[in-house]
């Protein structure tokens, strides 16, 4: 097995001539691996189901060259302050009903401050009320701030790398990517559950792609939610340019993600509403088994709940039980 390269075990020793040698295997021989294993440590025909809100939108400080809600852009959206509690409980009722089972709160900071953190906090606790699973996105953070989100009760704590190494001083020049890794250690060691991935589509080489996914199969452990984003490329952005990947390199990043981390929800994030339900089809048997529900990924648009619930219906797909029901299940 080992001699024709498949994946047995979870492993963090990868090479980057194994990450390389997975990208340039045959497209049918990579897809066929890839289902071969998620259907060895995944559930076959279920996706996870989460729902992103933007809790504070815009006004951020840092030059990310991908993203509308830089000050630095002209993108012409209006930033709005951290949302209320009573808010974000209403919309994470309406997600839960629409068939989410983990609820994402995202911030558009560099790291939060003291006292939005405290209100952070409150939203963390409303949720896991309703029996959602959470997560938040905020930016950097503290050891200090992450026991913090770890005592409200966060299950997972977002923070891409975006990159590979090499290219990231490319697309983002005010925190750099040790400043990224030194983050994740911080959540990981509050333990809290990591959602760590990154962004196709930059402009960045086929290499790029090898040693973004390189260092999140090397992390000590996996992140337990692995987002593949498609660029959504943005008027006013430095991006707005980029040419868009292949199609076909878009599904092999995703299947070498799957072989890598066997155990991890492999997430199609942002882009999916440029993707035609053949596309995504092709992506979730390349191993893909989550996504976000509803109509907008912080600034930019998201597949309706309805057409993705025809999309599963087409499919035979199911939505993952959240932990509510996996309790229910659990105690007969």
């Amino acid at each position: 097995m080992a001699e024709r390269g498949e994946t047995t075990t979870v492993r963090s020793d990868w090479t980057l001539g194994e990450v390389r040698a997975l990208f340039a295997r045959p497209f049918m021989d990579l897809i066929f691996e890839a289902q071969r294993v998620h259907r060895r440590f995944q559930r076959p025909n279920a996706i996870q189901v989460s729902t992103l809100l933007s809790v504070k939108t815009g006004a951020c400080p840092e030059d990310c060259g991908y993203c509308p809600q830089s000050v630095r852009h002209d993108t012409g959206l209006e930033p709005a302050e951290l949302l209320e509690v009573e808010t974000v409980a209403e919309r994470a009722r309406l997600a839960k009903a629409s068939g989410a089972t983990r609820f994402c709160m995202g911030a558009a900071y560099r790291s939060p401050k003291p006292k939005d953190l405290r209100k952070v906090i409150a939203m963390i606790r409303a949720v896991k009320d309703l029996g959602l699973e959470t997560c938040a996105t905020l930016g950097m953070l503290t050891a200090a701030q992450a026991h913090e989100l770890k005592d409200a009760g966060l299950d997972y704590y977002n923070h891409n790398i975006d990159t590979s190494p090499a290219y990231y001083p490319k697309v983002i020049g005010t925190r750099s990517f040790q400043d990224r890794l030194d983050t994740l250690q911080a959540v990981r060691a509050a333990g809290m559950q990591v959602c760590c991935g990154g962004i196709v589509g930059m402009g960045e080489e086929p290499e790029d792609r090898v040693a973004m996914l390189h260092t999140l199969a090397t992390l000590p452990t996996h992140p337990e939610s692995v987002p593949i984003n498609r660029l959504v490329r943005v008027a006013g952005t430095p991006l707005a340019d980029s040419a868009p990947i292949d199609s076909f390199d878009f599904v092999r990043t995703i299947a070498v993600a799957r072989l890598l981390m066997p155990r991890a929800h492999v997430r199609l994030s942002a882009g999916r509403a440029e993707m035609n339900d053949e596309l995504q089809a092709l992506c979730f048997l390349a191993g893909a088994n989550s996504i976000f529900y509803g109509e907008k990924l912080l600034t930019t648009g998201n597949p309706d709940c309805e057409h993705d619930a025809r999309l599963f219906d087409r499919l035979n797909l199911v939505a993952e039980p959240g932990p509510e029901e996996s309790r229910v299940a659990a105690t007969g």
